[in-house]
């Protein structure tokens, strides 16, 4: 009798073929959601900067150290140079002006002085003389001028009286010529003699005003070179504080060389280095603070430096109202320098992810915290703290605000410890 056979439903194929399809279904579906974006990376979250957004006063500015200067300081140099030969103060010491810090000597300079006050000495004697000859030779043209006028003076009477004698025939023509041409002659070396006394007037004139031209400029000359020796004496230009004297008895120091400072002790500046990225952000009267303890002290910018010395520039700051009590040269203080007042906005604590997501997104926790997925934000200004935050999130969100660097193209992260 023949038996039925029957058919095994799950043979070995079949199941071969469901889990070659099942497999095949699974990774399809793992790169469809890959495709869409929804990879996803555990990472714990002990490691993670976790902030919240909130809501607050926010301030544009910048931390910037500053260095408290005298708010004057004149640089004090050797304008000759010369040998230390005697210091009457040290450094440090608080000055009138006027008082002597340190004498030099200079030898060379010393009699270049003298050579020239004897070379000045002798024109002036020698242009004395010249006045003193030419003021003789004028007394004696005017005594020349006054025999010529007496002269002509007679010339001139005998003249007129021959011509009235003349005419009432007392006297021949010939004697009437004679007087005519004495009288001639004598009028004419009268006006020769006018004139050579009026040039002579006015030459003597010009040497004098040239004489005295030249001995006002040397004159000048020699008071400079006597101003160039009383400066081997070093003295205070304004009241202050002595400060990097560098000089020692028995020194020899160059023209130009620094010799020491001198301190207005009535006031400080500070003086800050701000990166070149807001040059056009600061001018004259920005405001800055210096936060203490106890209060917030005002500074104004009054000069800002535009030269560019390695990615950075200067600015100088004074105090607006109240001065900190015991600012010391060379001390440094932590200033904030403000590009904005107060305004209440969205605050986004600042983080490392802003390196790779350049602000545009990031990473925001679900309610439960075990989760956190891409999201997209709007950025705006800026300060030490905070980001002013546009767009993309609301108070309360938390977000992660440590460093993506770790994260490729992860959509979402998982937070497991």
């Amino acid at each position: 009798m023949d038996r039925k056979i029957e058919k095994k439903t799950w043979t070995s194929t079949r199941i071969l073929i469901i889990v070659g399809v099942t497999a095949f279904a699974c990774f399809i579906g793992w790169l469809a959601y890959s495709a869409s974006g929804k990879s996803k990376l555990d990472v714990d979250p002990e490691r993670l900067t976790i902030s919240e957004i909130k809501k607050g006063p926010f301030q544009e500015f910048i931390p910037v150290n500053g260095v408290v200067m005298p708010i004057t300081t004149i640089i004090l140099d050797a304008s000759d140079g010369g040998k230390v030969e005697e210091k009457y103060v040290e450094d440090g010491a608080i000055l009138k002006k006027g008082e002597p810090i340190l004498r030099l000597s200079n030898t060379d300079l010393q009699l270049t002085l003298a050579n020239q006050e004897t070379t000045v000495y002798g024109n002036q004697t020698q242009m004395q003389i010249s006045h003193n000859n030419a003021l003789s030779a004028t007394v004696s043209k005017l005594q020349t001028m006054a025999d010529v006028e007496s002269t002509f003076k007679e010339a001139e009477r005998i003249y007129k009286l021959d011509k009235e004698l003349y005419r009432q025939k007392a006297i021949g023509l010939q004697e009437y010529q004679q007087a005519v041409n004495n009288y001639e002659y004598n009028l004419n070396k009268r006006n020769l003699e006018h004139q050579i006394l009026k040039q002579d007037t006015l030459i003597v004139k010009q040497q004098d005003q040239q004489a005295k031209e030249q001995i006002a400029q040397m004159k000048n000359a020699l008071q400079l070179m006597r101003d160039k020796v009383a400066h081997l004496t070093l003295v205070a230009p304004i009241d202050g504080q002595l400060t990097a004297l560098d000089a020692e008895v028995g020194q020899t120091k160059h023209a130009g060389e620094k010799l020491g400072e001198i301190d207005v002790t009535k006031g400080f500046k500070i003086r800050a280095n701000v990166d070149e990225h807001y040059i056009n952000k600061v001018f004259t009267g920005l405001t800055a603070y210096y936060p203490t303890d106890d209060k917030n002290y005002k500074l104004s910018v009054k000069k800002v430096f535009i030269q560019i010395v390695n990615g950075q520039f200067q600015v100088d700051m004074e105090f607006v109202g109240d001065v900190p009590k015991g600012l010391r040269k060379g001390q440094t203080l932590q200033l904030k320098l403000v590009f904005s007042d107060e305004i209440p906005a969205l605050l986004l604590p600042k983080g490392g992810f802003y390196q790779q997501t350049g602000g545009n997104w990031i990473f925001k926790l679900t309610e439960d915290g075990k989760t956190a997925y891409r999201t997209d934000i709007q950025l705006g200004r800026y300060n030490s703290d905070n980001y002013e935050l546009l767009k993309g999130l609301k108070p309360g969100d938390k977000v992660i605000t440590s460093s993506y660097e770790t994260y490729g193209d992860n959509q979402e992260l998982i937070l497991k410890k």
